[in-house]
């Protein structure tokens, strides 16, 4: 499904508010809770530019990717270079194409990258986070990326390929490329397209400023049991000032997941299927490293059939960083069978319990304001549709929340637990070892009952 103007509907049936516990609803709403959007970037007028056509691809396997870098090349400093509607144009080399300046990319037909394995896991550009790497990395000064066409990871073979394995693995050899790579970009604008079954991440951003994505549909769909395995919608390294609006994504992983040093980031009308959520983080994974997430707005987002709504996390355990998630605002989100609608999560990756209490986290969450939440979750969690547990080696504070209605299938009343928190949270909230909590959490929802003819 192309979504061209993503429709979030906010106004649905009412849902019963958090049931009133022990902790009092003692503060109120904070007056400069995180409004912030991003100056509106300037890009060079973009009118009789000089067109770039290049040929299009015969087959699934008759690689352009000389002919896309010529091209590249001579549309570079001013002009567009096309790509018509209805052709296909295949990659089956890596490119570097972080040389540009005042470039636009007409993409109305369809880049395809070939799925050679072995030719990817042996040429590819890297990047130290997270042992990753990409097919091409786009890079330079006022890049626009626009039309009706769609970049294409050809990923079947890679979701085959990696079945049974996992990315955090240590032991993990088997990389796979990330669809889309921006490194070291000041005013980049990604307009109108889809991105189709991504190896791996969809988009990842480093070391750059003035990021924009606007009306972009990301899918990652699967024709067998094998399915897609970390194909995040978006995720940053060292980013500031990035605007992604009016999109979607279909995926198996983070809707949007700013990590490591990303500041300065506006999220509105956002709609999200089968997903981790619209994550902060994870963040602190670096022994030594600190990291930060700061100034961050999210607001009008659909959440449907995932693991997670909005979600804040951080590693813990022995020989990981440390750092702050500070400043960050979701506003208007709703949730249809989400296992955990509402979640800070300072345990992250993996971690038992009994490790996490041994080695807490050391990243602090601070100033996260969580308005207008309405749905219901999938009961995975029983009656428990708020979980914000933090660290007891980290600062966890100016943490609020209202207007908080959400629902469980498994019956009324919704719960909230809370652990760690310093003062109120605005809502009411149960201790992770309160009797009434614990019961919540084994609550499931009934099997509907038989009725005779």
């Amino acid at each position: 499904m192309k979504v061209s103007t993503v429709a979030i509907i906010l106004a649905v049936a009412p849902f019963l508010s958090l049931a009133a516990t022990e902790t009092p609803n003692t503060i109120s709403r904070p007056k400069d809770y995180y409004q912030g959007k991003p100056p509106k970037y300037q890009f060079p007028n973009r009118g009789n530019r000089k067109k770039v056509d290049i040929r299009a691809s015969c087959n699934e396997t008759d690689d352009i990717s000389a002919e896309f870098l010529e091209g590249i090349r001579k549309a570079n400093n001013g002009g567009t270079l096309v790509l018509k509607k209805g052709k296909m144009y295949v990659i089956g080399k890596k490119l570097d194409l972080t040389f540009l300046n005042d470039i636009q990319v007409q993409l109305d037909g369809q880049i395809l990258f070939t799925n050679d394995i072995e030719y990817w896991q042996n040429n590819y550009f890297p990047h130290p986070f997270q042992n990753s790497i990409s097919f091409w990395q786009w890079g330079g000064k006022d890049i626009v990326i626009e039309g009706r066409g769609e970049i294409n990871g050809n990923g079947q073979a890679w979701y085959d390929g990696f079945a049974g394995k996992q990315i955090l693995d240590p032991k993990n050899t088997y990389l796979r490329p990330i669809l889309f790579t921006a490194v070291g970009a000041t005013g980049l604008s990604v307009k109108g397209i889809t991105m189709r079954n991504s190896p791996c991440w969809t988009n990842f951003l480093a070391d750059s400023t003035d990021v924009i994505y606007d009306d972009v549909f990301i899918e990652a769909q699967s024709i067998n049991q094998n399915r897609p395995k970390n194909t995040d919608g978006w995720d940053t390294y060292n980013v500031d000032r990035l605007t992604v609006t009016n999109s979607g994504a279909n995926i198996g992983d983070d809707c949007f997941s700013p990590k490591p040093n990303t500041t300065n980031v506006f999220v509105q009308n956002l709609w999200c299927n089968g997903t981790n959520g619209v994550s902060m983080g994870s963040i602190g994974q670096y022994p030594g490293v600190m990291d930060i997430i700061e100034n961050v707005y999210v607001q009008n987002v659909t959440m449907l059939n995932s693991k997670n709504g909005a979600r804040l996390k951080a590693w813990a355990g022995s020989n990981v960083g440390y750092g702050r998630i500070n400043n960050v605002t979701y506003e208007d989100f709703y949730v249809d069978n989400v296992d955990n609608p509402l979640i800070l999560d300072q345990c992250y990756f993996n971690l038992n319990e009994t490790e996490c209490a041994k080695h807490p986290s050391e990243v602090d969450f601070t100033s996260i304001t969580f308005l207008n939440f309405s749905g219901k979750s999938s009961a995975k969690r029983g009656r428990v549709t708020v979980e914000a547990v933090c660290s007891e080696n980290a600062v966890c504070k100016d943490i609020y929340m209202e207007d908080i209605n959400l629902h469980s299938p498994s019956g009324d009343p919704a719960v909230a637990i809370c652990d760690g928190i310093k003062g109120g949270i605005g809502i009411p909230c149960l201790p992770a070892n309160h009797t009434d909590a614990k019961a919540a959490l084994k609550d499931k929802p009934k099997p509907p009952t038989a009725t005779g003819t």
